[in-house]
C-alpha cells in the first residue's frame, strides 16, 4: 500500500498533518524523527513536521536527511523546512519578532507543483520564533509574506520543498490543496484510502491473523470498542465473544440502551452486572486517583471472572486507536510520553491473551467514518467521548448512591436538550460543523459539541422554593470543542439554552438548587474534573 511517512519533531499539530493527509485518500503513518522506519517501495514521500525547538537550540532535534533527501520527495513544514535550511548551508536567525498568527501568501514561482492552484494573495498561518535568512546552494524562493522573505522554498533539480507556515491548520485556506498538491502531484499516490478499502482489508487481514480462534473483546458503549466489535464480528462472526461491564457508575438507563443495540447489530454479548460489587469497592474513597485506580482493578478482575467462562479463547481485542499509538511513544528529544496505554490495563499480562487492534491504523474520525460504511446508527458512531471510570469522576469526593440518582437525572437533562436543540437554521449566517467529523454540518448542538457532561459538586448551598429554605447540591456543566481531546476549549452555548437547561435541571431533579457553567479551557484545566 502507498504511504507517506512523517517525521514528528515533537508539534502539537503534528497529528493534523496526519490527518489531513488522510482526509485526502492517501495512507500515512506517523513516526519519531529518531525511529525512521524502513523506507521500502510503498514510501512514496516524508514529511518533516514542526517542533517546539528552534533549530539554534544546542538541545534541538536533530536528524542526517542525506538518505531521503533527493531520493524521496519531501516536504518540510515550519520546524521541518528550518532544518532543511540550517543543515543545508543556509542560516536561520531568530525574528526580530515572533510570528504568530495570520498572513498572507505571496507566490513567486507561478510554475511550482506544490503551489498549483492556490491563488495569490490567500490566507496562511505563522506560528515560529525563527526565520530563514539565507537558503542553500542550489534552492529558490517560491512564496512570501509581507515579512517572511523565505515562506516558502524549493531545492531545485529534486523534489524537496519546505514552508515556512502551517498547511495542515484550519486557518491555511487552501492548506489542503497544497497537502494534495505535494502526495498526490508530487509522491504520485493515489487517494485510494477509503473507509470502504480499510474493511475489505483490514476483513481479510483479521481472517488470516486469528483463523478459528475465540477472541475476547471488551464493549463499553463507545464509538471505538463498537466499531472494533462490528468489525471483528464481519471477520470472524460467532467466534467474537463481547463483555459489556456495568459497573453502576453509568448514565441514566445507558446498561439497557447499550444492551439492545449491540444485539440489534448482532454481536454475541453479555453483560455482566457488576453495580453492587463497584460500589462496595468504592464506599468511602474520595481521592480521585484512587478512585480511577480503584474502578480500573474492579473492571479487571469482573472482566477477567466472566472471560474465564469462554473457553479456548486466545486473542483479547482492544479498541486502540492511532492517536493512542502515538501518544504512548516517547518523541523526539526533550520531550515525554503524554500518557501511558488507555485499554484495560493489566488485562493482556493476567488474561494470557495476545492482543488484537482492528483499529490502531486510524484517527477518530476515520474511526466514524469506517463505522459509518459498517452500517452502524449515527447515535453511535456520533457519540461523545465518555470516561473510562464513568460518573465516579463526575462526582466530585465519595461516591455514593444519592449522588448518582442525582447526577444520572441531571446528565439526562442536558444530554437531551443538546440533542435537542437544532442549530444551523434556514437564513442563518454562519454554519456549525461537527465537532467529531469537522467536514459534516452539525444539526444540533450536541454534534456541534466534542464532549459534554454534567459533574455533581461536594457542596451544598441555600436557595428558596416556594416559601421554604433549601441546602441542596450544585450541578456544574461542562462542553468543549477539540479535535483529539489533548486541548480544548469551552463551547459558548447560547443563553436560552443554559436557562432552559438550569431551570429543568433544578426543578426536576430534588437536592439540586443550582447550576453554574465551567468556561474553563485545557489547558490549564482538564475536561474532567477529577
Amino acid at each position: 500500500m502507498e504511504k507517506i511517512i512523517i517525521l514528528d519533531f515533537g508539534s502539537q499539530v503534528t497529528q493534523l498533518i496526519g490527518r489531513r493527509i488522510r482526509e485526502i485518500g492517501v495512507y500515512c503513518e506517523i513516526h519519531p524523527f529518531n525511529k525512521i522506519p524502513v523506507l521500502d517501495e510503498s514510501v512514496k514521500g516524508v514529511v518533516l513536521s514542526g517542533s517546539p525547538f528552534s533549530v539554534r537550540d544546542p538541545q534541538a532535534p536533530q536528524l542526517n536527511l542525506d538518505c531521503i533527501k533527493g531520493k524521496l520527495p519531501l516536504l518540510g513544514i515550519c520546524y521541518g523546512s528550518q532544518l532543511l535550511a540550517n543543515n543545508y548551508g543556509g542560516c536561520v536567525e531568530r525574528s526580530a519578532s515572533r510570528e504568530y498568527g495570520r498572513a498572507m501568501l505571496n507566490i513567486t514561482d507561478k510554475d511550482c507543483l506544490l503551489l498549483n492552484d492556490v491563488p495569490d494573495c490567500s490566507q496562511i498561518w505563522m506560528s515560529h520564533g525563527d526565520t530563514i535568512t539565507s537558503l542553500p546552494a542550489g534552492s529558490h524562493i517560491i512564496a512570501s509574506t509581507p515579512d517572511v522573505a523565505a515562506a516558502a522554498y524549493r531545492f531545485d533539480k529534486e523534489e524537496t520543498y519546505a514552508v515556512q507556515f502551517h498547511p495542515e491548520v484550519y486557518h491555511t485556506v487552501h492548506g489542503a490543496k497544497i497537502l494534495e498538491n505535494f502526495v498526490c502531484r508530487i509522491c504520485g499516490c493515489s487517494p485510494t484510502w477509503t473507509a470502504e478499502s480499510f474493511v475489505e482489508s483490514s476483513v481479510a487481514a483479521l481472517r488470516e491473523q486469528i483463523g478459528d480462534d475465540k477472541v475476547i473483546l471488551g464493549l463499553s458503549g463507545g464509538v471505538d470498542s463498537t466499531v472494533a466489535a462490528v468489525l471483528l464480528n464481519k471477520a470472524i462472526g460467532s467466534n467474537l465473544h463481547c463483555i459489556f461491564v456495568d459497573n453502576g457508575l453509568l448514565r441514566l438507563n445507558e446498561a439497557r440502551d447499550v444492551m439492545e443495540s449491540y444485539r440489534d447489530m448482532g454481536l454475541n454479548v453479555v453483560c455482566a452486572d457488576a453495580s453492587e460489587t463497584f460500589l462496595s469497592v468504592l464506599e468511602g474513597v474520595t481521592d480521585p486517583e484512587q478512585k480511577r485506580k480503584a474502578i480500573g482493578k474492579t473492571f479487571v478482575d469482573v472482566f477477567n471472572a466472566e472471560a474465564m467462562k469462554i473457553e479456548g479463547a486466545k486473542w483479547l481485542a482492544q479498541g486502540t486507536i492511532y492517536p493512542d499509538v502515538i501518544e504512548s511513544a516517547a518523541v523526539g528529544a526533550g520531550s515525554s510520553k503524554i500518557k501511558s496505554h488507555h485499554n484495560v490495563g493489566g488485562l493482556p499480562k493476567k488474561m494470557h491473551l495476545k492482543i488484537v487492534e482492528p483499529l490502531r491504523s486510524l484517527f477518530k474520525d476515520e474511526v466514524r467514518r469506517v463505522g459509518r460504511s459498517l452500517g452502524i446508527k449515527q447515535e453511535l458512531i456520533g457519540r461523545h467521548p465518555f470516561p473510562g471510570p464513568s460518573l465516579g469522576i463526575r462526582i466530585i469526593g465519595e461516591i455514593t448512591r444519592e449522588k448518582l440518582e442525582i447526577l444520572r437525572g441531571a446528565d439526562a437533562i442536558y444530554t437531551n436538550a443538546l440533542r435537542e436543540w437544532k442549530v444551523n437554521a434556514e437564513g442563518s449566517r454562519d454554519t456549525l460543523m461537527c465537532a467529531a467529523e469537522p467536514s459534516r454540518p452539525a444539526s444540533t448542538l450536541y454534534d456541534a459539541i466534542w464532549q459534554a457532561g454534567a459533574i455533581l459538586l461536594p457542596i451544598r448551598t441555600v436557595g428558596v422554593m416556594g416559601d421554604e429554605r433549601t441546602y441542596d447540591y450544585t450541578i456544574a456543566l461542562r462542553a468543549v470543542t477539540s479535535t483529539d481531546g489533548m486541548t480544548a476549549d469551552w463551547y459558548p452555548l447560547p443563553y436560552e439554552f443554559m436557562a432552559k437547561v438550569s431551570n429543568d435541571i433544578i426543578n426536576k431533579v430534588r437536592g439540586v438548587n443550582r447550576v453554574c457553567y465551567d468556561i474553563s479551557s485545557k489547558p490549564p484545566a482538564t475536561i474532567e474534573w477529577e
